[in-house]
């Protein structure tokens, strides 16, 4: 006879699926779908980039600004950068290089680029993008036109993480999928204040509302910055909207597990408020989501449940591989992927345990 603990699994994935706000929707993207660029004004928007040492990627990134339309105005914040970056961007006729001051106490390092480029910005909307992120030929416009459309003051868009080794296919379309869940788009983009999330590679938001907020020095120690601003600016009530895209395109190569651990513990342990109360909790759910059914398997009157569990697991995954076109059997490694993210999030906490909150660019910030 099935015990309690066999119909667990099926319950938690069941609510995952039958949840109104759908967290494993696709259903909040935005995709260029006609790429022509003819006649698009851009003079309203400034792009500010922060960039610390992105020698081998901003001339990419420059390159496809150039592309998205007429009177763009680009910023980049060179942060203390001990290679070419600041050479290669002035090489634009159209980007204007800010050379940054050194990094003052109880800062981010990109908050304090930010910072230092947004007093500059005299148009009536910023854009916040990234030195890796590649943005397709009018996707500009067709977020400029989304905006417009649906009077958001605070629009951003998830970049197109690049997949070229088996590495990068097991664990950088689960950490969308797993931020999703974490941050459910619905939910973050409605007008209730109790989840709030961006993707801080490509933010377009309106300037007032961003001197509104006290721009980035209210935000000056986050490394979490993205949800962080969203979080600003629906505490001073407007609404905020974060979507999925293929046309914002990441340049950052990972290729391995080392990258990919690098990326996620700098920040895993901050995701849960260095608790290590959450951090348990988070543990537990994910031996009961992933290895529960597993372990369920091994009983006969269990074996059912287990394989419906595995089944509503499965189809939770299906949306995100199938939006990124990826094959759908590597929906069947959706548990090894939880079993690495579970031991990245614990090495994250143990880094912060040991006196490192986070690092990253050759920076070192220690726990507060």
């Amino acid at each position: 006879m099935p015990t309690p603990f066999s119909y667990l699994p099926l319950l938690m994935w069941g609510a995952v699926l039958l949840a109104p706000w759908r967290p494993w929707s696709t259903r909040e993207r935005l995709d260029v779908e006609s790429p022509s660029i003819e006649g698009v004004d851009l003079s309203d928007i400034t792009v500010l980039i922060p960039a610390r040492n992105e020698a081998e990627v901003i001339g990419t990134t420059l390159h496809a600004l150039r592309q998205q339309g007429n009177g763009l105005q680009v910023l980049l914040i060179d942060d203390q950068s001990s290679d070419a970056t600041a050479q290669i961007a002035a090489s634009f006729a159209h980007t204007r290089v800010i050379h940054g001051q050194p990094l003052p106490p109880g800062w981010a390092g990109k908050l304090w680029a930010l910072e230092q480029g947004q007093s500059q910005v005299r148009t009536s909307m910023t854009l916040l993008l990234d030195a890796d992120i590649q943005l397709q030929p009018g996707l500009l416009a067709a977020l400029l036109r989304f905006k417009q459309r649906e009077g958001t003051p605070f629009v951003s868009l998830m970049a197109d993480l690049r997949r070229r080794s088996f590495w990068d296919c097991l664990l950088l379309p689960a950490f969308v999928y797993y931020f999703k869940l974490l941050y459910p788009f619905a939910l973050s983009n409605s007008r209730h204040r109790y989840v709030a999330a961006a993707a801080g590679g490509c933010v377009l938001l309106d300037t007032e509302v961003l001197r509104r907020i006290g721009a980035f020095g209210c935000l000056r120690e986050a490394l979490i910055d993205d949800c962080a601003l969203a979080r600003q600016v629906k505490n001073a009530g407007y609404r905020t909207w974060l979507g999925l895209s293929r046309d914002v395109i990441s340049l950052r190569p990972y290729g391995s597990l080392g990258s990919i651990h690098e990326m996620v513990a700098r920040s895993a342990f901050t995701q849960l408020r260095y608790s290590t109360g959450l951090l348990l909790a988070v543990t537990l759910l994910f031996l009961l989501a992933y290895a529960g059914p597993f372990v369920l398997l091994n009983s006969a009157d269990s074996r059912p449940w287990a394989l419906a569990a595995w089944l509503a697991m499965t189809l939770c995954y299906l949306p995100i591989l199938r939006y990124y076109r990826m094959p759908l059997a590597w929906a069947l490694l959706l548990p090894l992927s939880a079993a690495f993210y579970l031991g990245m999030t614990w090495s994250s906490a143990i880094r912060y345990w040991r006196g490192v909150r986070s690092r990253w660019k050759g920076r070192v910030y220690t726990p507060r």
